[in-house]
This record gives C-alpha cells, sequence and structure tokens, in this order.
C-alpha cells in the first residue's frame, strides 16, 4: 500500500497549484484518505480547514487519485502537503509547495 504525491512548488501570492494523491495497493473509493501539511515551526494541520474556503480536494475514484486544488496561495501555506489514512497508518512522502513573503 503506498500514497505518493506530486503537484508542488514555488508560487507567487495569490496564485493557485493543483496537487494529486495516486494510491496503490488499496481502493479510495471508502477510505479515509485526506489532505495534512506541515508547515515550517508548524504542527501537522488538515489542509481542508486550514484553508478557510480557498482549497478543495476531488476524489477520482477510476484513477485512484485524490486531487487537491489550492487557490489563492499565501505565505503561510507554505509547507510539506501530504496525504495520509489514519485508518491504515501510513502517509505519503509529501510535496513541497512554497509561496514567498
Amino acid at each position: 500500500v503506498r500514497l505518493v504525491e506530486s503537484g508542488g512548488g514555488f508560487v507567487q501570492a495569490g496564485e493557485s497549484l493543483r496537487l494529486s494523491c495516486v494510491v496503490s495497493g488499496f481502493a479510495l473509493s471508502g477510505s479515509d484518505v485526506k489532505w495534512a501539511r506541515r508547515g515550517p515551526g508548524k504542527g501537522h494541520e488538515w489542509v481542508l480547514s486550514a484553508g478557510q474556503g480557498r482549497f478543495t480536494n476531488t476524489r477520482d475514484n477510476a484513477e485512484n487519485t485524490l486531487w487537491l486544488q489550492l487557490n489563492n496561495l499565501q505565505p503561510e501555506d507554505t509547507g510539506l502537503y501530504y496525504c495520509t489514512s489514519t485508518c491504515l497508518g501510513i502517509s505519503g512522502p509529501g510535496t513541497q509547495v512554497t509561496v514567498p513573503s
């Protein structure tokens, strides 16, 4: 079982990114896979809660992929974004998002 993220990058404030999390070894459908992030000097955060309406995720069960649309990115959104399953106890390596101030 594996989770692999991609799509991170270095963007300016106000720009957008689209991240993907490809699930292998189990079905995304019905799973508890979610997006989380860890910023510099910060603990774990659930991304959708932290985004305050700027972020949305989409499940493509046919492709076993979880997408994350990040809009209007701000410097405080800088961090390592990763997908995780609490039930299975696994997380992906993450993809870095950097928004300079």
